[in-house]
């Protein structure tokens, strides 16, 4: 499990195909590294990976067919800069919202807007997940926790920062860029419960 809050902005040092899916190399500057061991979990742009190996800057971590479909880390090169954060542990705060790393889908930024020293971003999110994104509620963006602002339709938006603009990659966005969605688990597990209801 994740909260959202992330730790460190890392780098892709390289991305080599594995019969049909994919190694990711890591460089994790700033990162604990004493937090980090073969096995653990680690969010990477909001997808939790597993963490097959450690290299002197960071970790190794594959990527499976299923990820590259649902997320945009198929999409990502050499270079890019990454939002990282470690699994949670007991007695770790809880900053930003339950997430666990499992990627609904992706969202596409249709609208950029300064707001005071904030940026107001609205998106675009595929009709079956829009239904679980509501005002005022929870989505994780890339890793990232934030509040939603307003939802109509297919388009909901929300509000960030200047830490969050500083500290994350979200800062970066451009109209047209995608980025990971996981809405928010409880609407997830209410809808599945709804369904078996007598």
């Amino acid at each position: 499990m994740f909260t959202g809050i992330v730790q460190s902005i890392g780098r892709l040092a390289s991305v080599t195909p594995r019969s049909g899916d994919l190694e990711l190399a890591v460089e994790a500057a700033g990162f604990d590294s004493a937090r980090l061991n073969i096995g653990d979990s680690v969010a990477v742009q909001g997808v939790c990976l597993t963490v097959t190996h450690k290299t002197p800057q960071g970790f190794c971590a594959d990527v499976s067919r299923e990820t590259l479909n649902r997320t945009t880390l198929g999409k990502l090169t050499t270079d890019a800069r990454i939002n990282l954060e470690p699994a949670l542990r007991a007695g770790d705060a809880l900053g930003g919202h339950l997430v666990s790393g499992h990627v609904d889908g992706v969202a596409t930024v249709t609208a950029l807007e300064a707001d005071g020293r904030s940026r107001r971003i609205e998106f675009d999110v595929a009709t079956e997940l829009a239904r679980y994104i509501a005002s005022k509620g929870s989505v994780c963006l890339d890793g990232v926790s934030l509040t939603v602002n307003e939802v109509s339709g297919c388009r909901f938006g929300v509000n960030l920062i200047p830490h969050t603009l500083a500290v994350t990659t979200l800062g970066t966005l451009a109209i047209g860029a995608a980025v990971n969605v996981e809405v928010d688990l409880l609407a997830r597990y209410l809808e599945r419960l709804a369904q078996f209801r007598s």
